[in-house]
């Protein structure tokens, strides 16, 4: 981790922020002192649980029935 004092990092916060995107972690420090982190974000994807929403999405018994107002909604007149 590179060590970068306020006063440079508010001089070149761009610069910073693309060594940040590129996967590095800077140190910001006031007066030598390390007091915040600047780095990328790590994005953890929700694991898949089956059965996650059960009880919560309701089906109605005509779900799988194709009916003419169907069939007028999906290709018209």
């Amino acid at each position: 981790m590179t060590t970068v004092n306020v006063y440079e990092a508010k001089s070149s916060f761009s610069r910073l922020l693309s060594r940040a995107e590129a996967g590095e972690t800077l140190v910001l420090a006031r007066n030598g002192k390390p007091v915040a982190q600047l780095g990328p974000i790590v994005v953890r994807p929700r694991p898949v649980v089956f059965g996650d929403l059960r009880g919560r999405v309701r089906l109605p018994d005509d779900f799988d029935e194709w009916s003419s107002q169907d069939e007028l909604d999906w290709y018209g007149s």
